[in-house]
């Protein structure tokens, strides 16, 4: 089956797209940015930025996370299919269908584990339920308060604002909070329940290909078979 080109279709497929790949290239530059700042900070004026290497590193971590979903999106995940190129399409859109279902589920479970790690840090509630969520433990130990090593909080507004939002605690019958330092752990840790969204979103949409028809199984490109015969054409044309 030819490889499937992803093309948004509705305005919400749209807004994930364009949000996604925005992302994406904006941490890649920003990384390379930063990266290059400080080598010529180091090695040119005896200096450097002492955060840096810990929000590339957010970054590093965030750009994998989201190529998670990405990889989905344009089915770049390696796969085998020895197995199913053995049937023919009927049973290969079963086999699709079935695999399909079972990344949707755990995706789910993905999911709930990200916001289960993540809502503390956040000052949020953890979800019950040892597999599937059940509820919220609105009586879980918060932990709004814990700030990452280096990174600095760039502006006063979004300081404030994390502050009164995820920081708060009632004494004397008045609602107080701590002051950051440095920015709070719950903002790198954000992309766990994102990534998890986005690759639930993207696992359910190969789901929907498989049963229009539009693809019969997960993965529809081959790129190290692709790479090969590139190379193969190379040889010959020399």
């Amino acid at each position: 089956m030819a490889g499937y080109k992803y093309e948004p279709k509705s305005g919400f497929s749209r807004f994930v797209h364009n949000f996604e790949e925005t992302v994406i290239a904006l941490l890649l530059g920003l990384m390379t940015l930063l990266t290059f700042v400080n080598v010529v900070l180091r090695y040119v004026f005896n200096s450097s930025l002492i955060w840096s290497l810990e929000v590339v590193l957010v970054m590093f971590a965030w750009l994998v996370l989201f190529g998670i979903a990405y990889g989905f999106k344009v089915t770049a995940h390696l796969g085998v299919d020895a197995v199913v190129n053995l049937f023919e399409t009927p049973v290969r859109r079963i086999l699709g269908l079935l695999s399909a279902t079972l990344c949707v589920v755990y995706a789910l479970l993905l999911l709930k584990g990200s916001w289960d790690y993540w809502a503390p840090f956040a000052d949020l509630p953890k979800t019950t339920g040892r597999v599937f969520p059940t509820g919220f433990d609105w009586e879980a130990r918060r932990f709004g308060f814990q700030e990452t090593g280096q990174i600095p909080i760039p502006f006063d507004w979004l300081k404030s604002w994390l502050e009164q939002t995820f920081n708060t605690y009632e004494q004397s019958g008045q609602i107080l909070f701590d002051e950051y330092s440095k920015m709070p752990v719950l903002v790198p840790y954000v992309i766990l329940p994102v990534a998890s969204l986005l690759i639930l979103f993207r696992v359910i949409q190969v789901l929907l290909r498989i049963v229009r028809g539009e693809q019969d199984r997960l993965i529809v490109s081959h790129e190290a078979e692709e790479a090969v015969e590139e190379v193969a054409a190379m040889n010959r044309e020399n």
